[in-house]
């Protein structure tokens, strides 16, 4: 059947139902599967046709698709038509819809068209710009980041070693203003810090932020509800935005940025290809002065340019940057061992000992280590990059440095030293090293392990030669183990040194008994010292 007759049949439809049922158009419009601005579009064209229910008997569909909808050479005058770049750009204004900008035509323009025929006239000319361009995006809403796809070149100038920098890019959602630079890596230190970069570039803030799902951005991946990345998250908190990763397989999620990158791959770095760069400073520079001219370069197909189109719609609704510039901290997950101490960056940090065997999270910065548990913090250190040293606080110790009631380090040494006397001194050895007993736990521990791994009287023999050759620690029981030097008798060899020729040194010859009062004295009279004196 034609489309034609069943839009008639439909319109029969709303006829009855409305003039003939006595329906509300909400009624009619659920009935019909259709909007009620449509169903009162279609009883205005009949009362205006002079229509009444029931139809007239026999009236063919063509016969009323006349009477509803009269060619436009009957119309007495061409109806006006709005501006319609101008209400593409309205329409990305917070709280202006399609409804409110028809109302308005319509109040200057009473002749003009009618709403459903205002929406399809709007999608039929803004279905001849590109993908990109037809999504409606509100001002300073969205940001869409991504890497582009190309690299570019930067040559050690001392080496000649060759390093591919990579390219990230930042697009507006309403104006498609563009910031794009580039840094070393994709990782998460390089990742933030292009967002800080990007919302200063800005001078402001977007609602929210679209990335794809790269690992820096998404600790996660899922379509309908991923994690981003807990750094990642604390950045967009500081900055008063939220994180809204794009769907994955989904480019259209993030056709902004797409075409944010497919342009600064065109019109930045193609124009930088035979271009030599000996660090990524003066490659920055370059980008910088060419995407100058990509914002400002004119579209094709509306008017304006990204940057005038920044100054009028985003720039005006991004929020303003904070006072402080966000601190790059990474965040872990940790286990606070017997020593309530947990380790982070090969270095270990005190917590309350109540806090032992619990899970923490720990969040350093180049200055500071703080760690978390149930969302408070519960110690705060300066960073300390010595690996494998301790930093504690008082405060976090137990009385009569006790971790729990029932480990102290009496108890540790029974407890590992059950292998033998060897091990229970080698477990006292450590503890004595430390500032603090609790410190020489986590090692003791691990030479419990070990005998877990190689059994009760290997491990005996490996502290015991541990002990003879003066190197009482975890790591060279480990070490005499994995080479099986316990199995082997301790050899010392013995060498005598060879004899040093030099004027001051006189060797035993020199001195000889004395008779009288039974000691070694001098042959001579003279003073040792008066050589270096003279």
């Amino acid at each position: 059947m034609p489309a034609e007759r069943l839009s008639m049949r439909k319109i029969r439809e709303v006829l009855r139902l409305s003039w003939g049922g006595g329906l509300s158009p909400r009624a009619v419009a659920r009935s019909c599967g259709m909007g009620r601005t449509t169903v009162r579009e279609y009883l205005q064209r009949a009362t205006r046709a002079g229509l009444s229910w029931p139809l007239p008997e026999g009236l063919p569909d063509s016969e009323l698709e006349a009477l509803l909808f009269p060619p436009v050479s009957a119309c007495n005058a061409p109806r006006p038509l709005p501006d319609w770049q101008h209400l593409h750009e309205e329409l990305r204004r917070k709280g202006v819809t399609l409804f409110l900008l028809w109302e308005e035509y319509k109040a200057a323009h009473p002749e003009g068209y009618e709403y459903s025929r205002f929406c399809e006239r709007y999608r039929q000319w803004a279905g001849t710009l590109p993908v990109w361009m037809r999504q409606d995006h509100k001002a300073g809403e969205k940001l869409f980041v991504d890497y582009a796809g190309m690299t570019m070149p930067v040559v050690n100038r001392e080496t000649g070693e060759v390093r591919q920098a990579q390219i990230f890019v930042a697009t507006l959602g309403a104006s498609n203003y563009t910031y794009t630079e580039a840094t070393w890596t994709q990782t998460l230190p390089d990742f933030i810090a292009s967002h800080v970069r990007a919302f200063e570039f800005f001078g402001g803030v977007p609602e929210l932020v679209v990335p794809d799902n790269l690992r820096s951005a998404v600790s996660r991946s899922c379509r309908y509800d991923p994690d981003a990345n807990p750094t990642y998250a604390e950045m967009a908190a500081h900055y008063g935005t939220a994180i809204v990763p794009a769907r994955v397989d989904k480019p259209r999620d993030k056709a902004k940025v797409e075409a944010g990158v497919l342009g600064v791959e065109r019109r930045i770095l193609a124009k930088l290809r035979n271009r030599t760069f000996f660090s990524l400073t003066e490659l920055n520079q370059a980008i910088a002065a060419l995407l100058k001219e990509y914002n400002r370069r004119p579209f094709q197909k509306l008017e304006g340019s990204r940057h005038s189109l920044f100054e009028k719609l985003d720039q005006p609704a991004l929020k303003p940057l904070p006072g402080t510039r966000y601190e790059y901290a990474q965040w872990l997950k940790a286990r606070v061992n017997l020593d309530y101490h947990v380790c982070a960056d090969d270095h270990y940090y005190s917590v309350p000992y109540r806090l032992c065997k619990q899970e923490v999270h720990v969040r350093l910065t180049d200055t500071v280590v703080e760690v978390f548990h149930n969302g408070q913090r519960v110690a705060s250190h300066f960073r300390s990059h010595k690996k494998h040293h301790h930093t504690t606080l008082k405060q976090h110790m137990p009385e009569n440095h006790r971790v729990h009631a029932e480990w102290t380090p009496e108890r540790i040494v029974r407890w590992v030293g059950r292998a033998g006397e060897a091990t229970a001194e080698m477990v006292e050895r450590i503890m004595a090293s430390r500032p603090h007993p609790q410190q020489g736990f986590r090692a003791c521990m691990g030479i419990k392990r070990l005998g877990e791994t190689y059994g009760q009287d290997r491990l005996e023999a490996a502290c015991q030669r541990a002990l003879d050759i003066q190197s009482p620690s975890y790591k060279s029981v480990k070490s005499i183990l994995e080479k099986g030097l316990d199995r082997k008798p301790l050899t010392t060899k013995t060498t005598s040194a060879p004899t040093i020729q030099h004027e001051n040194v006189r060797g035993a010859d020199y001195y000889q008994p004395n008779p009288t009062k039974g000691e070694d004295t001098p042959c001579s009279s003279t003073p040792p010292w008066t050589d270096y004196a003279n």
